[in-house]
Parts: C-alpha cells; structure tokens; sequence
C-alpha cells in the first residue's frame, strides 16, 4: 500500500529528552495558532460520555445514505476548497488506534441499516472528540491527537454474519473513520466474555477466580485461551488491511494483550504501542496465570508499553524479570539486543469541557434545584460502576460509622451514591447490589426520618449536565476503590469545584492517587475507621486548607489533560522508533549466509572455534522444570552429534570447542570426536586422539582458593538455588536460578567481602557476569 512521508529518521537534537521537549513545544504552538474545529465549524456543544462517571448518551441518529447525497456533494465541494488551501501544508502522520470496542455500538435494524450510539467506557472518554450532530451524522475525531490522521479499529458490538450487513456496516462506519472488526457470537462468548472477563480483569485486580467457579474456568481455560489469541489475530488482519508503512499503531487493553505479536510478525518495521488502562498486578499474582509467559512476550513486541502510574510499570518489569528470566532496565526490557520501552503515562479528562459545561443554563438549572433541595446540609457524593472493585459497600460502612461516632452531624449531612448497573447478567454482581441495598436501607431506617434519610443511593446514570451540576454542589467526593487502574470521578470532581473547594478523599488503591495524593485526603477504603474519621476531617477542614488542596489538584488537572496524555504516548513512540534506529546502527550486521558459505566450500584450510555451554548443549529455561539441574551436568545436545562429527573427520577443517568448564567435562562429551578441546578458558589444551597439555605458567599462585571458596561457600549457603564450580584454575559462584533482585544483593555483598578480604592483595580477576561472579589467576581468559 502506498505510505506516507514519515517512515525516515528525522534530524533530532542530540537526547530524547530534548526531542521531547521540543516535541511538547511544537505541541503547544500547535494548539496556540490552530483554531478549534468548535469555532471554525460553530459547532454547539454536546454531551460525551466519561467511562468512570458512566453519564449516559443521547442515541445518534440512523444514517440512511440515501438522504445524504446533497450533503455530500456539497462536502466535497468544501474539503476540495480547503484540500487547495491546504496543498502546501505536510501530510499528517497516519495514527490507527486499535480497541476492543470502537467509540459507537451499532445496532442493526434492517438489511442495510443501523442504528448508532456512542460507547461508554474509559479510552472513549479520553480520546473521543467533539460530535456533530448535523446533517444526521457524526465525525469521530481523536481530541488528544489533532496532529495525526486517526482512524479507529475495534468490534462495534453487534453480531453481523452476512456480507450485506458487513459491508453495510463497514460504510457507515467508515463515515466516521472507524474500521469494525467482526466477530462471532462463540468468539465473543469466549474472546470476551470469558478470558477477558473471566480471567484477565480480576487477576489483574487482584480478585483472583470465585472458588466456586475455579474447577469450571480451568477446564475451559484452554478454549477460551485459543479464543482470546483467534480474535487478537482477526483484530491484527484487519490492521493489516488497511496499514500503510510509516503508520503509528496504537493497542489498548488487556483484550489485546496478543496483538502486538501479531503485528510484528506481519511487519517488523510497524511502529506498535500498547497500552493498559488497567493495573498490572505484582508478579507474584501474574504467575498464577497459566498463560502468563505467551501473554507477556506478546506485548514485549511492541516498541513502547504504558502504563497509568510507575507502580504498575515496575510490577510489569519484575513480571518480566522474575517469569521470563529477561532483563530490567531503567529504560524498559531487553531481550537479545531488542529493548521495549516501559514507561508511565497518567491519563487525564478533557477539563475545559467540564469547566465551560458549569455556564451552561440546563447545568445552572441543575445546580440551583440541588442546592434548594439540600439547603443547610453538607453534600457528599460517590459516582461509581456497581462492581466489586469500587469499594461502594466499605464506603456506605465507613459512612454508617461516621454517623455512629457524630450524631450532630446526623442531621447536617446527606450522602448521593450513584451506582451505575453493570453486567447485571453475572450472579457475583447481582449479589453485590443486594448487598448495598440492604445495607443503605438498614442505614437509612437508622438515621432517617419522615422526611429526610442519609443516603440517597441510585441505580442508574445521570447525563452529562446533571453530573456536572451534582459535582459543582458537592461539599465532599468519596472514592473507596479497593484497586482502580486510573478512576478520572476524582478528576472530574477536582473540575467542577472551582467555586465550592471541596474536599477529596481518595483510595490509596486508585491511580489518580499518585496524581492527586497532594491535594486529596488518602485512605485505606478497607480501613472503615479512618475512612470515617477522614470524613469527619474532610467536614470540618477550615477554608484555607481546602483552597491549597483544591489548586495543587486543579492544576494537576487542568494540564495533565487527557489530549496531552495522548499526544505525550505517541510522541514517544515516535522517540523510542529513533532511537530503536539509532542503537540498530550501531550493532554489526548479520552474517552474508551465502558468501559464508560460498567461502566455506572453497577453502582448503578451515578452523572453526565454538563454545560448550549454550551453545552445543540443549536449549534450557532459566525459570523451567529440571533446567537447573540439566546445567549442572552440562550434555552435548544430541541432534548436534552427526554434523559435529561430520565437521570433526574433514580432513580440510579443525574443530576447536573451548570452554570455561573443566577437562573431565569435555572428556565426557567430546572424547568420541576427531577435534581440539580448550578447557578452563584455553588453560587445558588438547586433541581428543592425545593427552592433555596445559598452557599454565608454572609459577601461577593457587593460595588464595580456599579462602575464596569459603566465601562463595557461605554465600551459596544463604542463597537458595545457587551453586559454585570449583575448577583448577578459577571459581564461579552462580545464582542463574536464584531469585533475580535477592540474587543481585547477595552478589553485590560478596563481591564486598571478596574486595576486603581474601583477594585484597592478590594478583586476580573477578568476572561478573550476567548472574554469576567468577574469580580467576590473572591471563586465564578465552581471548
């Protein structure tokens, strides 16, 4: 497919940081001399749905293609007036943003007709851009990224089998610059319904599978597996169709957590991010998973991987170090030379539209009849999903005991729960929202009266108005997530709270708490007691200190936006493709195959050197079954031995293996074959037909052996899964198995006690490797 003119490295300054410096500047000057598509179309403003607020959405209306054509004569007349005005200006930079579910649901209601609705979920709230409503249709524009030529792919929810309806549907969408993904009802089931929702999101929240379903679930693990990488690969062959090179691919999510291996082994050269909107769980919960290794190296195809705050970026580095054996770097992952960046990314909300939206007359409206309805009592407010990681319950508790310990406040203060449905189908959530309700209830018989109780609680979601409205007369926002990838409610209060200055209090399990921690009041939601002692703070906090609270959060806000979150993570996905293009230069090439080869055949005189120890031996998982004891009794690998005796009885060539292991090693495995063996690093010499020979200086000083094995003997004993090779020349203390960070400190420590100790003053060298400390005479070296 034709590409476009940004696959070449552009002239940089000399760091990536003064790249993206200059990359947030050009940003800036772009939003400062650009007007806004708002004032140049006159569009008025609508409603957008925010995915932790869950506001609902006016239906859009059916497009019937058949009522657009003066539209769309008429359109095209106006974009080939600004295609001219525009000739001179560079193409933009081709973005695809790749998501389970695109920013419109369809739902079918004829052979070549849809009905179309806005999404609600958390990626629609921060990348989705203003709509326009007229001429019966809406553009889908990436707010965040207006520099960009965006298009998004995703399943729009709806079951469409038949080529009409696909096609149908593909038209519509394409209105839009949305590509469906189609999938089946049995691919959703599983895909969808089971690995994602079943396995993925409560792992990845820490909840881990109900007891009673975990026979059920293991059982269909499998298939659901199977399933889950079947529908990352239709998601990838769709992306396929329509990339083109130079293209910024953007993944989103746990549901495609596979994509980017699909999309690398179709293009090695495709600029791929991935990013996850929810926590990343700490490696010792991520191990449980049985896929955990498949699901890890897939994402590590990508060029950059983000994450909402630094916690969850460490939890998957130490995932990466401790299941795969890779490693850890300030910078990312490093596997064989490859380096995928890791790096934080804290989403945001598009403020302005929350602040511009309190002028509003429908909002103003709003805000008078709750004032009214409230007077002279103290309004505090939860917004949440009903679902088991919002903590609804442990704050309805937290709240009954704040009443408990301060009856004066019984009659002063009111709590507004919306509690927005969510997979009503499932037995787990219909049992949490009988829970709250009784709860609420036996609390509201309690401290209520003939004509007020405590909690106001609904089942249901508020518009967009009506939500802004609730938050502006909100004296006190309770957020109790048990564990929340970001929670922007916490964002959208902060927005709406430039008059009132209310009070935060926030879940120190919830992202936006690394964000917002200065300004909010921090609580262990399953802590009910200081929860309701926080209230009790948060109710009688003097004006002063609400008013410095409430400006740290809404500058945090205001500028760490959810355009700026986008646009930061492509920038430096960009960045990290220069320099992955930089380092590549610097890395010799690979081996011409043929002229190798060609050479080879010619030659009458040929040596060939090789290593032992991973390199003839057979193949063995750092982290595997029986690996650590295979090593330990090194093998050559059995479907080496035909070719290796092929080359050993050329009388043209001479085979050399050398090796840091010791003779009676390499006497064992090559003793069979007409070759020279180098034992202990070249200190041992011979051929396998005589005896051996060694090239050590006869006045080579050996005292300082035993007071190094004792060392590493000590060291050995405290520290599981390592062990020491004592050879005639040197001692390697290896801790390859050992854990990775307690491996490192003890290596660190014996290192310590070698230097202050036994080799003090003697004439040696000390290796340290990859996970190993060897200890040698001065000149035993392969080189």
């Amino acid at each position: 497919m034709p590409g476009n003119n940004y696959n070449c490295i552009p002239l940089t300054p000399r760091s990536r940081l003064e790249r993206l410096l200059r990359e947030r500047e050009l940003r800036k000057s772009f939003k400062y001399i650009q007007p806004s598509e708002e004032a140049r179309d006159g569009n008025k403003e609508g409603e957008q749905c925010y995915g932790d607020s869950c506001i609902s959405e006016n239906e859009i209306s059916v497009i019937h293609y058949e009522e657009e054509v003066t539209e769309t004569n008429a359109d095209a007349r106006v974009f080939s007036d600004r295609s001219q005005r525009q000739d001179e200006r560079p193409s933009k930079q081709r973005l695809l943003v790749v998501a389970n579910r695109l920013p419109v649901s369809a739902v079918r209601k004829g052979v070549e007709s849809y009905h179309l609705e806005i999404s609600v979920g958390g990626l629609v709230s921060a990348l989705l851009g203003k709509k326009n409503e007229g001429c019966m249709k809406f553009i889908v524009s990436v707010e965040g990224v207006k520099e960009f030529d965006t298009r998004w792919i995703g399943w729009a929810g709806v079951n469409v089998p038949d080529d009409v309806g696909q096609r149908a549907l593909t038209k519509a969408l394409a209105e839009m610059r949305c590509i469906p993904v189609f999938l089946d009802e049995e691919i959703v089931n599983q895909y969808y319904n089971g690995y994602c929702n079943n396995i993925l999101w409560p792992l990845f929240h820490y909840l881990g599978l109900p007891q009673e379903d975990r026979l059920a679930t293991t059982r269909t693990f499998q298939s659901q597996f199977d399933a889950y990488k079947k529908a990352n690969q239709m998601f990838a062959d769709v992306v396929n169709k329509h990339y083109e090179e130079g293209d910024v691919v953007w993944c989103h999510d746990y549901h495609l957590m596979f994509l980017p291996k699909c999309l690398k082994e179709y293009n090695d050269k495709m600029k791929v991010g991935w990013f996850l909107h929810t926590p990343f769980p700490s490696s010792e919960i991520h191990r449980t998973l049985p896929s955990r290794t498949e699901l890890l190296r897939s994402v590590l195809a990508a060029d950059l991987v983000g994450f909402h705050t630094y916690d969850y970026a460490r939890h998957f580095v130490s995932a990466c170090t401790r299941i795969l054996g890779l490693e850890g770097t300030p910078e990312g992952v490093e596997d064989q030379g490859k380096l995928t960046r890791v790096a934080a990314f804290p989403i945001g909300i598009d403020s302005d539209r929350f602040i511009q939206a309190l002028e509003l007359p429908e909002v103003q409206d709003h805000m008078k009849e709750l004032k009214e309805r409230f007077a002279g009592r103290k309004v505090m407010l939860g917004v949440d999903r009903l679902d088991m990681i919002k903590g609804i319950p442990q704050k309805i508790l937290a709240f009954e005991k704040f009443l408990e310990e301060n009856s004066h406040w019984r009659d002063k203060v009111v709590l507004l729960q919306i509690a927005v449905p969510t997979r009503t189908d499932v037995p787990e959530y219909q049992k949490l929202t009988s829970q709250v309700h009784e709860i609420v209830g036996r609390i509201n018989g309690r401290f209520g009266t003939l004509t007020a109780v405590p909690i106001h609680h609904l089942d249901r979601s508020l518009d967009f108005h009506e939500l802004c409205a609730l938050y502006a007369v909100t004296d006190v926002a309770l957020v109790t997530s048990l564990r929340d990838g970001m929670n922007l409610v916490s964002y959208e209060f902060v927005a709406c709270q430039a008059s009132k200055k209310g009070v935060l209090i926030l879940s120190e399990f919830a992202g936006a708490a690394q964000s917002l921690g200065a300004g909010a009041i921090l609580v262990n939601p399953w802590n009910i007691t200081e929860v309701a002692a926080s209230i009790g703070y948060a109710l009688d906090m003097p004006a002063d200190e609400r008013e410095k609270r409430h400006q740290f959060n809404f500058k945090h806000v205001k500028t760490h936006t959810s355009q700026e979150w986008a646009a930061t993570f492509v920038s430096e996905l960009n960045d990290t493709i220069v320099e992955a293009q930089l380092r590549t230069r610097q890395v010799p090439p690979l081996l011409p195959n043929k002229v190798a080869v060609d050479c080879y055949s010619k030659s009458n005189n040929r040596l060939i050197i090789l290593g032992f120890n991973a390199t003839l031996t057979e193949p063995v998982d750092a982290l595997g079954r029986g690996g650590q004891i295979r090593e330990l009794e090194l093998k050559l690998h059995p479907n080496l031995k035909e070719p290796l005796k092929m080359l050993s009885d050329d009388p043209k060539t001479t085979v050399v293996v050398l090796s840091g292991s010791d003779r009676a090693v390499l006497d064992k495995n090559f003793s069979e074959f007409n070759m020279w063996l180098a034992a202990e690093n070249g200190m041992f010499l011979r051929l396998t037909s005589r005896e051996w020979m060694t090239t050590m200086p006869e006045n080579l000083n050996m005292d300082w052996v035993d007071s190094v094995k004792h060392v590493f003997e000590y060291f050995t004993e405290r520290t599981p899964r390592s062990h020491f090779d004592l050879r005639e020349t040197s001692i390697v203390w290896n801790y390859k198995y050992a854990d990775v960070e307690f491996g490192r400190i003890q290596a660190r420590d014996l290192l310590q006690h070698l230097w202050t100790g036994p080799i003090s003053n003697a004439s040696l060298d000390v290796v340290q490797g990859g996970r190993s400390v060897e200890v040698r005479a001065v000149g035993v070296s392969k080189v």
